[in-house]
């Protein structure tokens, strides 16, 4: 997955993008390739940026 494909500051919600890694994880079936790994990588650092925002907004 190439990077252009996440935009920065992503309008998607944390559950949304937990969706597509628990989705990712399942058609891997537990094993991911290496396109799938870079792919989840994207995911973890969009979901984080996504729970950081929510927290932030909270404060």
């Amino acid at each position: 997955m190439s990077p252009d494909l996440v935009t920065p500051g992503s309008v998607r919600s944390a559950a949304e993008v937990n969706e597509q890694i628990r989705a990712l994880w399942l058609r891997a079936g537990g094993s991911l390739s290496a396109q799938e790994r870079e792919q989840y990588e994207l995911l973890v650092v969009e979901w984080a940026a996504a729970i950081r925002g929510r927290v932030v907004k909270a404060a």
